[in-house]
């Protein structure tokens, strides 16, 4: 390692963290029995002194340890997907799992503790609600791990990997302004999430494309579940001017919205379309099946883990945000838009 022209020795390294030359061969090395805090010290002390410090024989070794897989979520059809991606190819890499789901996961503060876990080498974190200064803290403090479907959007250094939501969102407009719709509902997702902003974006996108300038008015912001679709909808369905397309933030608020068009005597499609987002198995359980965006659940875990497992072995990454496609699935809630007369 080099600082200013003069090549850094274990020596330096041992002086800059304060602990013995000893130790600081056993970090380099990779060997178990140094304590994840005094791991840490030297890794600042190799980051300080300008480089990756010396090598040791043989080259850097992997990190140690298990993977913590954090979904503070109930694991149903979406989450549970995932997580079973990343449990299964992290199985395949040789890393043992450390679950953490649920709602009561979701209430506990687990990441200032990680650095200093013992048997974690680093972490899968799925839609984290954790404040963006909390993810910025562990990255400073040198933990490897990974984001899948970021909340908010990710800082360049941050490993993370999402599905491609604006172009989703823009295909899907795009079939129903290709099917006569031009007022277009949209059910969308919380505000402060990444997802709702790039899905809208599309959606804005593909309206722009058909001379169409979205109206404010026809958007509403919700919890992506059954309930608070059915709500949305319903209050854009009893509208004075209604639209003739609802989309749902997902599959499950689109589904609120196939049963708020049926408490209101309208037929799917013929009276409204309706869409969604994920391709989960409700969307093939309708009636009228559901006209989705699919995600690529299973590939978001195998990604996840596989640009993990490449940190964990100490291998240099160029691409830190990875966006995966999704693909148009074109079902029977979708029509041509119904002409007056």
């Amino acid at each position: 390692m080099k600082q200013g022209g003069v090549t850094s020795t274990v020596r330096d390294v041992a002086a800059v963290a304060g602990v013995s030359i000893a130790t600081v061969s056993r970090v380099l090395n990779g060997r178990g029995n140094v304590t994840p805090e005094t791991r840490e010290l030297v890794e600042r002390a190799v980051a300080q002194l300008g480089g990756r410090g010396p090598r040791p024989r043989g080259g850097p070794k992997p990190f140690p340890g298990s993977v913590l897989v954090r979904c503070p979520y109930l694991l149903t059809d979406y989450f549970g997907i995932i997580v079973s991606s990343v449990a299964e190819t992290l199985e395949l890499h040789g890393r043992s799992v450390v679950l953490s789901a649920g709602d009561t996961a979701q209430r506990s503060r687990v990441l200032p503790q990680l650095p200093g876990r013992p048997g974690i080498a680093g972490a899968v974190l799925i839609l984290p609600p954790e404040p963006a200064e909390e993810l910025a803290a562990l990255r400073e403090r040198q933990f490897p791990f990974i984001v899948v479907d970021p909340r908010l959007p990710p800082p360049r250094d941050m490993l993370a990997v999402s599905a491609a939501h604006a172009a989703g969102a823009r295909r899907l407009t795009t079939h129903l302004t290709g099917l006569g719709h031009r007022r277009i509902g949209v059910v969308a997702g919380p505000r402060e999430w990444l997802a709702s902003d790039a899905r809208l974006a599309g959606h804005a996108a593909a309206l722009a494309d058909a001379g169409v300038l979205g109206e404010p008015g026809l958007i509403r912001h919700v919890e992506p579940t059954v309930e608070w679709g059915h709500r949305a909808a319903g209050e854009l369905l009893d509208s004075d001017d209604r639209p003739t397309a609802l989309l749902g933030f997902n599959d499950k608020a689109a589904v609120g919205a196939l049963q708020a068009a049926v408490e209101r005597g309208l037929r799917v499609p013929r009276d409204v379309s309706v869409g969604g987002f994920d391709d989960i198995d409700l969307s093939r359980a309708t009636r009228p099946t559901l006209t989705t965006v699919r995600q690529p659940l299973l590939e978001l875990g195998r990604m996840a883990v596989t640009l993990l497992v490449r940190v964990l072995e100490r291998h240099e990454l160029e691409a830190l945000h990875v966006e995966l496609s999704t693909e148009l699935v074109i079902r029977d809630s979708t029509g041509p838009v119904r002409v007056p007369g």
